[in-house]
């Protein structure tokens, strides 16, 4: 975590069993989305993906029990297969939630995908630690699909 620059910043790796091109779409395109986005027990009922530079990004989240809420972004960068970056913004915020941004790396290793994820910053560990777990369990569910696949 970085704290110098007034704020966290969330780093997370992990290894998914499938080239760098199905994960990038994985990420990139609203039908594969809606497939795995999101902690365990949540949906996506919609997805709306505009990807290019400038692009914008739109997704309702359906927690377990509640009602839905949206996230939402601009595509900063686009090196397909290896590099996305993009702005995070809760549409509904609570007062400790800010704009992030997020960096998402791909690496080829054998036949599967290093992926390393940056984002930040964040205001305080509790959203740091709310957004770790989010991606855990979506990138378990990414990994569920793929292996869906084979």
């Amino acid at each position: 975590m970085n704290e110098e620059t007034g704020g966290l910043v969330l780093n997370l790796e992990c290894t998914l069993d499938a080239p760098p091109e199905e994960v990038f779409r994985m990420r990139t395109e609203s039908a594969e989305l809606v497939k795995w986005w999101g902690p365990h027990g949540f949906t996506i009922p919609a997805a709306d993906v505009s990807l290019t530079e400038g692009g914008h990004y739109r997704l309702r989240m359906t927690p377990p029990e509640g009602d839905p809420f949206h996230l939402s972004g601009e595509f900063l960068e686009i090196d397909p297969p290896w590099r996305l970056v993009y702005t995070f913004r809760w549409e509904e915020p609570t007062p400790d939630d800010r704009d992030t941004v997020v960096d998402l790396a791909l690496g080829s290793t054998d036949e599967a995908t290093r992926l390393v994820l940056s984002q930040g910053l964040f205001l305080t560990e509790e959203r740091l630690d709310l957004h770790r777990s989010g991606w855990t369990e979506s990138f378990e569910k990414l990994q569920a699909v793929l292996n869906s696949r084979t």
